[in-house]
């Protein structure tokens, strides 16, 4: 009697799991499976977005994309936006996450807070504020370079073809810094403290210590940390939207501005849903081929360097 009472309870605490799980699972598929699905399927008309789509057109809208020079340069701009995010941030958030996990720090919570700070920020306003801080006309950051004498003449951050997007990176690296360097900061968690205590004893300075010990260690926690870097840069819109909406000249134009202005920009007359839904999966198709790329790579390199 009793292992079947244990069978029983086992299945009513199952049961209420999957209970649990139902809202989630409701959430997942209204705002994740089915926009998937649907841009899939919308891709395959020429439709407005009025009523339902009728007007089927095969892969037109997928040629049209891949076969537009404005498709890539969204693309070359979206991917130089996450190189640059991932050349420049990743780095310099490892070497702040290593000085703010030093115990003897005093106040490192409080440089902690400080640096997350602007990461939950609203970014559409950040665009705004930043839209004002680098204006050419009484903006405060060329004042106070025309005062030090850095520049002779104001500098349009936001409207020079050759400096927006180094702008908006730099911009997107101040906001998301803090998220990144907590990232560093729990993979610095999972290096035995063992491993130190055993390298101080041979003799093995703090640089030999970071090389050998805590770099290897955390190579695993390192993939993800790059992955979910690079996923969070190549998605970025509000930022731009707010700043610079994709110019000038669409210097600044990624594949989500792209993807708004054919769906939802009134200058265009008819919205055109079913091509801003190809342009959309051919872009989520293209970012997962990048990303298998990536992980196929770093996992060669790390069995290489463990064989």
């Amino acid at each position: 009697m009793r292992p079947n009472y244990r069978r029983k309870a086992r299945r009513r605490a199952t049961r209420w799991g999957y209970l649990f799980l139902i809202p989630l699972i409701v959430i997942f598929g209204a705002f994740t499976a089915w926009p998937v699905v649907a841009s899939l399927v919308y891709g395959f008309f020429n439709w407005d977005g009025v009523g339902l789509p009728h007007n089927f057109v095969g892969l037109n809208n997928f040629t049209e994309a891949l076969s537009s020079g404005s498709f890539w340069n969204a693309f070359d701009n979206s991917f130089l936006f996450s190189l640059g995010v991932l050349l420049i941030e990743l780095p310099l958030a490892l070497c702040m996450a290593l000085v703010l996990n030093n115990a003897f720090l005093r106040g490192r919570n409080l440089y902690r807070l400080a640096i997350f700070l602007p990461v939950v920020a609203t970014t559409a306003v950040i665009g705004i504020v930043m839209a004002v801080l680098l204006s050419p006309v009484g903006g405060l950051v060329n004042n106070v370079l025309l005062t030090v004498g850095l520049i002779n003449q104001p500098v349009n951050f936001l409207g020079d073809p050759h400096v927006a997007l180094p702008t908006l990176i730099a911009i997107y690296i101040w906001k998301g810094f803090g998220i990144t360097v907590i990232y560093w900061l729990a993979a610095l968690q999972t290096v035995p403290k063992e491993l130190y205590e055993a390298a101080r004893i041979d003799g093995a300075s703090a640089r030999q210590q970071l090389l050998q010990i805590t770099l290897p260690v955390m190579t695993p926690i390192a993939v993800v940390i790059v992955l979910l870097c690079f996923q969070r840069s190549l998605n970025t819109f509000d930022l731009v939207q707010a700043t610079t909406a994709g110019g000038p000249v669409y210097s600044t134009d990624v594949i989500p501005t792209y993807i708004y202005r054919y769906a939802f920009n009134p200058d265009l007359g008819a919205p055109r849903y079913g091509f801003a839904s190809a342009v959309g999966v051919i872009f989520g198709l293209l970012t997962l081929a990048i990303t298998l790329l990536q992980s196929l790579l770093v996992s060669n390199r790390r069995k290489r360097a463990t064989s």
